[in-house]
């Protein structure tokens, strides 16, 4: 009796691997960079990131329905209060040519590298679904699941973003203007003020809360290519499918989730949400 339960606790705790690999993640991220850079902020920012992350990916594993929304307030509000306007750092895509232009692996340079273009590797699109600040706003919209089929030809405007943002930061060091810093973060508040405004209203005009994610933002240039080798990823045993749809019906990013293949229709687009696991009737994904 006593080996069967120990047996189930052991199955229990392993539940919860994911969140404590998270966990070690983020810290060996914290301590090397304290070390490198010597400055302590880097410990204390990357070792806060990563327990909110532990924390509401533990809390989603039992099953709490506000898990993903925890997580997105206390990492999204860091983000955009503390970082961006307490500190006044641009922590925007602009704010990332910024550094890189100067030749500074500081601030946006480091928070791209980590969570935008090599993390993908690690955990695909989970930034979009547990830490943007924009979409932490956008999923209390009343549109989770989209009303309105995908338009797909619009996603050509997140690379007119990505490219228009490259350009405005490359045209200030080109004219040598003055004040970068300054203009950085006037433009830190006006870019999201933008993204607020525009994310808000194709939520409403398409009735789909991830519109903007899907046709505007920018970061998803960076987020794609890496996201296509994530090592986190919802499976789909298609031996188990019932091919019953309810899967694509609730997924806010539109899916192809009763595929396992990693060529699946907007397969690089998962958020790690996992409402289709858990609509799922037979537990085909997991």
């Amino acid at each position: 009796m006593k080996k069967k339960k120990e047996k189930g606790n052991n199955k229990g705790l392993s539940r919860y691997l994911v969140s404590v690999l998270l966990f070690l993640l983020f810290e060996t991220v914290a301590i090397t960079l304290w070390l490198i850079k010597d400055n302590l902020f880097y410990l204390l920012n990357f070792s806060y990131i990563g327990t909110c992350l532990a924390l509401g990916t533990a809390l989603f594993t039992a099953e709490k329905r506000y898990a993903r929304h925890f997580v997105q307030l206390a990492v999204g509000s860091y983000m955009l209060l503390y970082l961006g306007i307490i500190s006044r750092e641009n922590m925007q895509i602009e704010g990332f040519w910024y550094y890189l232009f100067l030749g500074v692996f500081e601030a946006a340079t480091i928070h791209y590298a980590v969570a935008k273009i090599f993390g993908p590797l690690l955990f695909g699109r989970g930034w979009c679904g547990y830490a943007c600040w924009t979409a932490m706003v956008l999923d209390f919209l009343p549109y989770k699941q989209p009303r309105k089929p995908r338009k797909e030809k619009l996603g050509i405007l997140r690379y007119v973003m990505f490219a228009l943002s490259l350009a405005l930061v490359s045209g200030l060091f080109l004219f040598k203007v003055a004040n970068l810093e300054k203009i950085m973060f006037w433009l830190f508040l006006a870019g999201n003020a933008l993204y607020y405004i525009s994310g808000i209203a194709l939520a409403f005009i398409f009735k789909d809360n991830r519109a903007f994610c899907k046709y505007l933002c920018p970061i998803t240039v960076f987020l794609k290519p890496m996201s296509y080798f994530s090592l986190l990823r919802v499976r789909c045993d298609e031996s188990k499918c019932v091919h019953c749809g309810k899967c694509l019906k609730v997924c806010p990013m539109n899916v192809e989730v009763n595929k396992d293949s990693r060529k699946r229709k907007n397969g690089t687009e998962c958020i790690l949400c996992y409402e289709c696991t858990k609509n799922c009737p037979t537990k085909a994904l997991h």
